[in-house]
């Protein structure tokens, strides 16, 4: 029976400074953090440059010194500008003990605060949809389905062939690993078209029925920086509000939210 948890990732008013964008259609473009510590001499890590020119027209203006930036490009996903496949790794241990209990078959979220923008006119977008938030809001924006876990003693030991296995990562590139887990997503990972609300239409700080009725939180305060649990059942049903929603169809009438 399997179960997901959700994480908060991707760009934020602290870091680089602008949410990444979601236009009225539920389409979306996810924009990662910058790298905040120094990497290995011989890694590959992209700039926003880099990113940038191979990202569709964003409608909003990065902070002046972030083109120069290292990206820290975690999670990846396979497809994604300058990823090989699916690879998560975190520091902290809020966010690791709690992955640590994932196991393979479960489903890893991620969900971003986006901000509501109208598309540049080089973007194509569908019809207008009923429940992106006004300004900004919480979405989910991509999904594991775990293959491979390493806790933190693995990582503490991190041994010559997991090191090549997840030598993509992030975390692998920086001139001191750090990772306290790592993830890799196999089959049925993927990096959303279309992101799935868990704020309400009316204002981006409520959260809507994923929150409060599937998962272990509340939603009161900031509930869009927590972890958000779902046990076998509602991962069930968040699976098929996920699938429903990534084929192009409206979820409203699926989901009261």
């Amino acid at each position: 029976m399997a179960r997901a948890l959700a994480i908060n990732v991707a760009a934020n008013t602290n870091l680089p400074g602008v949410r990444g964008p979601v236009y009225p259609d539920g389409s979306f473009v996810y924009l990662p953090i910058p790298e905040r510590e120094p990497v290995a001499p011989a890694a590959e890590v992209p700039t926003y440059a880099d990113l940038l020119a191979e990202l569709p027209t964003l409608p909003c203006a990065l902070p002046a010194d972030t083109p120069t930036q290292a990206v820290h490009l975690d999670p990846e996903f396979a497809g994604y500008p300058c990823c090989e496949s699916y690879t998560y790794g975190d520091e902290h241990a809020v966010k690791a003990g709690p992955i640590s209990e994932l196991q393979p078959g479960d489903s890893l979220y991620f969900y971003a605060t986006l901000t509501r923008h109208e598309p540049p006119a080089e973007v194509d977008t569908e019809p207008a949809v009923e429940w992106v938030a006004p300004e900004w809001g919480a979405y989910l924006i991509g999904e594991f389905r775990i293959d491979r876990v390493l806790d933190s003693d693995a990582c503490q030991s991190l041994s010559p062939a997991d090191r090549a296995a997840f030598a993509s990562n992030a975390h692998c590139k920086r001139a001191e690993f750090d990772a306290k887990v790592l993830v890799r997503g196999g089959e049925g990972s993927k990096l959303f078209q279309r992101a799935v609300p868990l704020s309400t239409p009316d204002a981006g700080a409520t959260a809507n029925r994923i929150v409060t009725a599937l998962s272990n939180d509340s939603g009161k305060g900031p509930w869009w920086r927590r972890r958000l649990w779902f046990d076998a059942e509602s991962t069930a049903t968040l699976r098929s509000i996920v699938a429903t929603d990534n084929d192009s169809r409206p979820i409203a009438d699926r989901f009261d939210r």
